[in-house]
């Protein structure tokens, strides 16, 4: 029987559970050296060495605009977006290509990438795009995942059938990886808009291949009902393997971000590719023209941790063994209560960024606008600019970042900070300086977050930092000569738009973040969301429970997150910008949120032994759902349906 799993916390120089589990044995723990010194060691994967992988040889690639379709409505930016596989250089060019999911233009086979390519848009102008997945052979035929399926999750489950499609099966022996079709449902990340267009988990769709095996679920339980929602409310048709979605965009100015958000899928299907930018400009809540550095000075920078084998094909556990909590070989379900091929936590060895490895940029000695976005599994960053990317950590920032935007636009102020913490999904809009900077100069952006679960606290004090030789490093800046004058204004000279608090809530919510272990290892079973009692005691709650959470439309409501857990969780709300109001340890007074959080946001950090309070408003009518983005718990019972009404 699964028990609450909340054990005392552990700091330096003691190693955690899952410190010791990442070295592969208790005598590996040895290769876990204190702060400032390098890993002998790195990060497990696949048959890959990161070590051997030179750093900084090929360019960054500069993410390109999302081609647009014809025929849609007036007043409305339409895009026909498919999924597809194919082959990218991921790695430096002297290594194997990889295989990848990508979206792009359904008329520009040259548009598909990973991560793919940013959708433009504009406040108050919607934006319909019909989502296509092809993930189909030049015959026809489905086309199985690029990595292992676990089949005993509460998942999409095509196998099923119409019955028993969005269900966690049941089996008489240990089954192995799902190989069949695969569904996908896309979910704009961050976007204030109507339910049937939400991406919810419930609403995937296999691809449109001749093969589909008979007495398969073609699409998932809540497909049809936002159909013929789509249908009522714009007048569009949801084609076998399609379904299109229309986003109001009025919202702030802000940096969005879509990916696939399939029921017991997401982390494999990211993993694999599957997401881009969306970037909303324009309104009362953007800035005018030349404020801010524009064109090739803005540069989205999507952030990930990978693995790969020799092959060059990407690494992802392929069962429960890889971490290393359980016997080798089980026994799984059915004898036991442990999945088969789920991970709680994966943490790649290596840096992508925009889709390359380590890569390098030339800068001129101006002011850039980085967006940036964590679309890893389970990695928490920790960003700082420095001079050497090999510095005993925690290092000595050498140029400071000015946060100026998060998840759901502007801050109040710009912020200063030497380093700045990404948790999954966030975003945070930012200026670095070069101004000054001599030609030649090379400055390197590193990560000083663990390679292992984010706890809270310091690098080099209460964890030790990513391994400096991989994990740690992130990207190199090389400065070249000045093109033309530098128009923008400096960040600690904007003033930024400024936007409404929210007013008083009607209700309190008291919500637990819990990580259930199973009934026969000492290893998590899975990770689950649920309520907390008046007595303080959480009531956990599975993915199909019915609905607890239901605000009235309209309602401002506060909700408590109070984590039982050992480790960091970025919650992200659908639907919502929310304010974050505070955090509280269990046993102590409430401080107020980060700078960086000051404005609006939709996901946020909820710490080990905290309640973390945020306030949101519920405007429109629809169910949604709230998870966890560290995405192997998300697809493994983490995510819990809400609705408005």
């Amino acid at each position: 029987m699964s028990r609450l799993y909340r054990p005392a916390r552990i700091v330096l120089p003691m190693l955690t559970r899952r410190q010791l589990l990442k070295s592969g044995t208790v005598a590996g723990a040895a290769s876990l050296l204190i702060p400032g010194m390098v890993r002998a060691v790195p990060v497990p994967g696949g048959t890959l060495d990161p070590t051997t992988l030179p750093k900084y040889v090929t360019p960054l690639f500069v993410l390109r605009t999302m081609p647009r379709a014809g025929g849609g409505p007036s007043g409305v930016d339409y895009y026909e977006i498919a999924v597809r596989q194919f082959t990218q250089q991921i790695l430096p060019p002297d290594r194997p290509p990889t295989q990848v999911f990508g979206y792009g233009a359904v008329a520009d086979a040259a548009s598909f990438h990973y991560p793919s390519a940013t959708i433009e848009a504009r406040v108050d102008r919607p934006v319909r795009v019909k989502w296509l997945n092809q993930l189909t052979t030049s015959s026809g035929s489905y086309r199985s995942h690029l990595l292992s399926i676990d089949p005993t999750l509460h998942w999409a489950n095509p196998p099923g059938g119409t019955s028993g499609r969005d269900t966690r099966p049941e089996f008489t022996s240990t089954p192995g990886p799902y190989r069949g079709p695969v569904p996908i449902v896309t979910h704009l990340h961050g976007a204030h808009v109507t339910e049937e267009s939400d991406g919810y988990p419930e609403a995937w769709y296999l691809p449109a291949a001749r093969n589909i095996p008979s007495g398969f679920a073609r699409v998932g339980s809540f497909y049809d009902h936002f159909r013929d929602e789509a249908r009522s409310r714009f007048g569009v048709s949801w084609d076998p393997g399609t379904a299109v979605f229309q986003y109001r965009n009025d919202q702030r100015a802000t940096t969005l971000w879509y990916h696939s958000h399939e029921l017991g899928l997401t982390r494999v299907n990211v993993y694999a590719g599957l997401s881009g930018f969306y970037l909303l400009r324009g309104g009362a809540t953007d800035l005018p023209a030349g404020v801010l550095p524009r064109d090739g000075f803005e540069i989205p920078l999507v952030i990930q941790d990978r693995s790969f084998n020799a092959d060059g094909s990407l690494f992802f556990p392929s069962g429960r063994d890889f971490f290393g909590d359980v016997p080798p070989g089980g026994p799984f379900i059915p004898e036991t209560d442990v999945s088969p091929i789920w991970n709680p936590e994966f943490f790649g060895n290596t840096i992508v960024v925009n889709g390359r490895t380590w890569p390098s940029l030339r800068v001129e000695p101006r002011r850039y606008r980085f967006r940036v976005l964590n679309a890893s599994n389970s990695r928490f960053l920790m960003l700082k600019v420095v001079t050497n990317p090999l510095a005993s950590r925690p290092a000595s920032a050498a140029l400071p970042l000015w946060v100026i935007g998060a998840d759901g636009g502007f801050l109040p102020a710009p912020t200063r900070v030497d380093s700045l913490t990404v948790a999954l999904a966030e975003r945070y809009d930012v200026i670095v300086d070069f101004t000054g900077i001599p030609a030649g100069t090379q400055l390197y952006l590193i990560n000083e977050g663990p390679d292992e679960p984010f706890g809270g606290g310091q690098p080099g004090t209460d964890f030790e930092p990513a391994d400096p030789q991989t994990t740690g490093q992130v990207m190199r800046f090389t400065v070249g000569s000045l093109s033309g004058p530098d128009t923008s204004v400096a960040p600690s000279q904007l003033s930024l738009p400024g936007f409404g608090r929210l007013g008083s809530a009607s209700r309190t919510r008291r919500l637990s973040l819990n990580e259930m272990m199973s009934g026969f290892f000492d290893a998590p079973a899975m990770a689950m969301l649920g309520t907390v009692g008046a007595d303080g005691i959480p009531h956990e709650l599975h993915w199909s429970d019915p609905v607890t959470e239901n605000p009235a439309r309209g309602a401002t409501e506060i909700w408590e997150l109070h984590n039982f857990t050992e480790d960091a969780h970025p919650i992200h709300l659908h639907l919502v910008q929310f304010e974050v109001l505070s955090r509280q340890p269990f046993d102590g007074a409430a401080r107020p949120p980060a700078p960086w959080e000051r404005g609006t946001k939709d996901t946020v950090i909820a710490l080990p032994d905290e309640i973390t309070r945020v306030k949101a408003r519920f405007d429109i009518a629809g169910r949604y759902v709230w998870h966890c983005h560290i995405i192997d718990h998300e697809d493994n019972e983490m995510m819990r349906p809400y609705t408005v009404s």
